[in-house]
Formats: C-alpha cells, sequence, structure tokens
C-alpha cells in the first residue's frame, strides 16, 4: 500500500517541489493550497475548517495519512529595524499562516497521524535562529515553529508520532525573486548573485534542496529522528554560528 502525504503550499516553490519528489518515490500526494488547481486540494491552512476538511477528505480517498509537510507560509517585508513598518494585524496575520495554520493541519491530521505511526515536517527559517529574513515578525514565526515542533515531537512520541523542522536558507525560487523585486525594487538576478556571495558553499539553494530533506525526514530511513532541526543553507549558520 502506497503512504499517504498531505504538503501545504503545495503550487508553488518549496512545497511544490516537495509534492513533485513524494510522487517520484511513489506516494499519494495531496497537495494543499488555497487557490484552485487541477489535482489539488484547495483550502487555507489558516481557516481550521479548511484544515479539518482536507484532512478528511485525504481520508476518504486514500484511508490514511502517513505525512504532513507544512510548507504554506507568508511574510512581508520590512527593514528588521523599522518597527513603525509592521502593525499588529501584519504580525497576526504572518503568525496565523506561519504559526497557527501549520498547529491546525497538526491537530487535524493527528488522529490519522497516529494509526500509521507518522510524521510532521514543519517548514521554518534559518531566519528563526540568526535573526535574519524578511521582517521581525517572519522571524519570529519561524521561531515559534521550531519551539512547537519540538513540544509536538516529545508529546507524541510515544503515541508514534515523529515531528521535525527544515530550517532553509537563501533559497532561489520565483516566489523569493518576485517579493524581493517587489520590495526593493532592482535587478532580481544581480540580487540573487549578491545573496550567493552569502553562503558559504558560494551559492543559493533551491526548491529541490528542501524537497529532498523533506523527503528524508518523512521516510522510514529518518524512523529514529524526532523533535530535531535540520538545517539547509550552504553552511550559512554554521559559519554566523
Amino acid at each position: 500500500m502506497k503512504k499517504v502525504a498531505i504538503v501545504t503550499g503545495g503550487n508553488s516553490g518549496m512545497g511544490e517541489a516537495t509534492v513533485k519528489e513524494l510522487v517520484r518515490r511513489g506516494w499519494q500526494v495531496a497537495a494543499m493550497a488555497r487557490t484552485k488547481v487541477e489535482k489539488q486540494f484547495q483550502g487555507d491552512v489558516a481557516e481550521d475548517a479548511d484544515c479539518r476538511r482536507v484532512a478528511s477528505a485525504v481520508l476518504d480517498k486514500w484511508g490514511r495519512i502517513d505525512a504532513l509537510v507544512n510548507s504554506a507560509g507568508t511574510t512581508k517585508f520590512v527593514a528588521h529595524a523599522d518597527l513603525e513598518g509592521l502593525s499588529a494585524d501584519d504580525i497576526l496575520g504572518i503568525f496565523r499562516v506561519n504559526l497557527v495554520g501549520p498547529f491546525q493541519m497538526i491537530r487535524a491530521c493527528a488522529p490519522a497521524l497516529k494509526q500509521s505511526r507518522g510524521c510532521v515536517v514543519n517548514v521554518s527559517s534559518v531566519a528563526s535562529i540568526l535573526g535574519t529574513g524578511s521582517s521581525i515578525a517572519y522571524a519570529a514565526s519561524k521561531a515559534a515553529v521550531i519551539a512547537m515542533t519540538r513540544e509536538v515531537a516529545m508529546q507524541y512520541a510515544a503515541k508514534g508520532i515523529r515531528a521535525n523542522a527544515i530550517l532553509p536558507g537563501l533559497m532561489d525560487t520565483p516566489m523569493v525573486k518576485a517579493q524581493l523585486a517587489g520590495a526593493y525594487g532592482g535587478d532580481a538576478e544581480e540580487m540573487g548573485k549578491r545573496r550567493a556571495l552569502l553562503c558559504p558553499m558560494g551559492k543559493q539553494g533551491d526548491a529541490w534542496d528542501t524537497a529532498h530533506a523533506a523527503l528524508f525526514l518523512a521516510s522510514d530511513e529518518a524512523k529514529y529522528i524526532t523533535g530535531t532541526t535540520l538545517t539547509v543553507d550552504g553552511g550559512i549558520t554554521a559559519r554566523e554560528r
């Protein structure tokens, strides 16, 4: 019987790459996204009713859930020193997608994950530990994802559910390029070259680097790994530490 995964944010970037990689390895995959796309499950992770509906629909279709990859995320580009640049609504909106969303998906999928002795993979960010990223709110939300991941891992280890987080570094994805261009203007290709210089490996990562990490953490090869973080950043955090 094929294993079944739900990937949020599965219609673009790291989420889409994760969907394709899991399918390539023989998984049945439900790609969840706010925008309706063929063969995907439409839903907003910020809405608890959507989370429960998608989890139920996946169970109705395939009868099990073996992995949940929380890849959906959002941000607002604001310089960290610009405290006036973020409103309370901005912060709440970012946390609602980046933290509340994964929590609601975990809650909706937990009964099925217990039965399958499955796993949760949360996509955080190196911004969570370096104090970098697109805004203070984004970095804080991703730090909270790590704390939640560890808590879920400890509370559910005896019930057979593993939970880990991936920390991507500077990633070269269409969404990131568009966001950078929109926030700061300028040539996206030139900005990519500058970002690559920040990486000890001399290049940015891409969506497939994160997808491969998610596949590993969801696989049986990682069956004794829980409550930890896997950094995928070309050495940035190693240098900073």
